[in-house]
C-alpha cells in the first residue's frame, strides 16, 4: 500500500493537520469503520450516513488517523486528524497523485456485461509478466476505484481498473482518478435503463472512458458489438479488436461446446494461434478471455505465456459456477446478478447442455425503467425457444416473463411463480428431479441466493 507520512498526505490532499505528529506513518486506509486496520486513516466520508459519526468506531478497531470536513468531539492528541474541504474529493485527489507519483500504467474496464471477470482474466494474462495491481472485488465506483489505487506500491507496474456507471458523467470522473493507458469495453447491453432514456445514452456514457482515457493509450474493443464500434470510431489512438471474425486481432473460430465440459476452439492472437480449451459453459466467457487477451496483446505477453495461464482462469462465485450434484444434477448458480442481456446468454449458452430437463428459475431483473414488462416478457420467450422444460418465476415481475412463455407454447403446469426466493427456497426440491440441469439467475435484489443454498445443502 501507498506509504505516506501525515505531512505528505495533507500536501496531496490540499488539507492541513488539525493535531498529531505529522511524521507519523500511513499505510491502509478505510472509508468503513468496520473495516479499519491497526494504524490505518480513516476517511470520514459524507454519504447516505455522515462517517464523522463513526470516527470514534474506527478509532476503536485502530485507526490512528481520520480525514473529516467537520467538527468533531476530541479526541486522543496522538490521534492524527487531518482537515479537508470535501473527504470525498481528498479521497480521490490523494489516489490520483499516488498514481502519478507511482509511474504505474492503467488499464480501465468497463461494459454493461462481464467487467469484473474481464479484470480478473486480464490481471491473470498480466502477472506472467508484469507487477499488477488490480482493484478488489468489483470496487468500480468513486469511492472504490480510488481506494484500490491506495494500495499501490513502487512494484507494481500495471494496475487494472474495473470502471462501472449507472449514471452519465460517472465513468468521466473515474477517468480523471486515473486515466486508462489501455481502455476496454466488453460490450454495451440495455443495463441500467431506469437512469437513461435508450441504449444510445448508455453508449454515450461508456464513450467517456475513450474520452478519458491517455491520447497515445490503446483502446481494446470487442468488434461483435456494433455500438462499441460505433462509438469508438472517432478514437485516433490504437485499436485492437477482439470478437469471433477474421478481422478481430484476438479471435476465437471453428468453436465447439463439449457439454458440461465447457468449450474448445482456435485461438488467434495477432499473428500467432493455438487451439484452446476453457471450462466455461457460456458464451459471455470467451468474449471475456478475448477481451482480457486484448490487453495482453496490446503490452506484448507472448501467447506462450497465456497458455500457461489457461488453467488458472475461474468463473466468480455466483456467476455461473456448475455444481454436479447427487442424482446426476446440473446446477448453474448465476444468482450475483441478472439482466436481459446476461440472461439471454445463460439461456442460449445452456441450451444445449446434455440433460433429461432444463429447468430455469428466474428472479426479476431490476433497474429497467418502464421496459421492465417488455424484457420479462422476452425472456419467457427465450427460455421456452430455447427449449428449457420448467419456468419457475421470482418475484413480482415473473408475472411477464410466465406470461412470454405461455404466449411462446410452454405449457400452464410448466410453470410455476413464487412471490420472493424465501418462498422458493421452501418449496423447490420437490421440483428437482434426477438428471435435471438446473439454472438459477436473477438481481441482487431478489436474492436468489437462498434458492441455491437450499440444493446445495441438501445436495440437490
Amino acid at each position: 500500500m501507498a506509504e505516506l507520512s501525515g505531512a505528505e498526505l495533507a500536501q496531496k490532499m490540499n488539507g492541513s493537520i488539525m493535531q498529531g505528529s505529522p511524521s507519523l506513518m500511513f499505510n491502509s486506509y478505510s472509508i468503513d469503520s468496520r473495516t479499519s486496520l491497526q494504524g490505518s486513516l480513516f476517511f470520514a466520508l459524507k454519504a447516505e450516513r455522515n462517517g464523522h459519526l463513526f470516527i470514534p468506531d474506527a478509532l476503536k478497531k485502530g485507526a490512528a488517523g481520520a480525514v473529516l470536513s467537520q467538527d468533531i468531539s476530541p479526541v486522543d492528541k496522538a490521534i492524527v486528524l487531518l482537515q479537508v474541504k470535501d473527504t470525498t474529493l481528498a479521497l480521490q485527489i490523494l489516489a490520483h497523485k499516488v498514481l502519478m507519483d507511482s509511474q504505474c500504467q492503467v488499464v480501465g474496464i468497463t461494459g454493461s456485461v462481464g467487467k469484473t471477470t474481464t479484470k480478473e482474466f486480464t490481471s491473470l494474462l498480466l502477472a506472467e509478466k508484469y507487477t499488477v495491481l488490480k482493484s478488489e472485488g468489483n470496487f468500480n465506483n468513486h469511492l472504490g476505484l480510488p481506494l484500490s489505487l491506495l494500495n499501490l506500491t513502487r512494484k507494481h507496474e500495471i494496475a487494472v481498473l474495473e470502471m462501472g456507471m449507472s449514471h452519465q458523467g460517472e465513468i468521466q470522473a473515474l477517468t480523471q482518478i486515473a486515466p486508462p493507458d489501455v481502455a476496454v469495453i466488453t460490450n454495451i447491453k440495455p443495463v441500467h435503463l431506469e437512469y437513461f432514456e435508450s441504449i444510445e445514452d448508455i453508449a454515450l456514457a461508456k464513450k467517456e472512458i475513450l474520452q478519458g482515457a491517455q491520447s497515445d493509450g490503446t483502446a481494446v474493443l470487442n468488434a461483435d458489438d456494433c455500438r462499441v464500434l460505433e462509438i469508438a470510431k472517432d478514437w485516433t489512438g490504437k485499436k485492437i479488436l477482439f470478437g469471433q471474425t477474421d478481422q478481430c486481432d484476438i479471435h476465437a473460430h471453428k468453436i465447439k461446446k463439449m457439454g458440461f465440459e465447457g468449450m474448445a476452439f482456435r485461438f488467434v492472437y495477432g499473428s500467432d494461434s493455438a487451439e484452446v480449451k476453457l471450462p466455461f459453459l457460456y458464451n459471455s466467457y470467451l468474449e471475456n478471455f478475448l477481451a482480457a487477451a486484448g490487453v495482453a496483446y496490446a503490452y506484448s505477453v507472448p501467447l506462450q505465456n497465456i497458455l500457461d495461464r489457461l488453467p488458472e482462469l475461474e468463473i466468480l462465485p455466483q456467476r455461473g459456477v456448475h455444481y454436479r450434484l447427487e442424482g446426476d444434477i446440473h446446477l448453474i448458480d448465476d444468482s450475483y446478478n441478472s439482466n436481459p442481456a446476461a440472461l439471454e446468454t445463460a439461456l442460449k449458452s445452456l441450451s444445449a447442455s446434455p440433460c433429461k430437463r432444463k429447468i430455469a428459475i428466474l428472479g426479476d431483473m431490476l433497474e429497467l425503467g418502464n421496459q421492465e414488462d417488455e424484457f420479462h416478457h422476452q425472456a419467457g420467450r427465450t427460455a421456452v425457444q430455447n427449449n428449457w422444460n420448467l419456468l419457475i418465476t421470482v418475484g413480482p415481475l415473473g408475472r411477464q416473463t410466465a406470461e412470454g412463455a405461455l404466449l411462446e407454447g410452454l405449457k400452464k403446469e410448466n410453470i410455476i411463480s413464487f412471490n420472493n426466493s424465501i418462498e422458493a427456497a421452501a418449496e423447490i426440491d420437490e421440483f428437482i428431479q434426477k438428471g435435471d440441469l438446473v439454472l438459477i439467475k436473477g438481481s441482487r435484489g431478489t436474492r436468489m441466493e437462498k434458492i441455491v443454498k437450499i440444493l446445495l445443502s441438501k445436495g440437490r
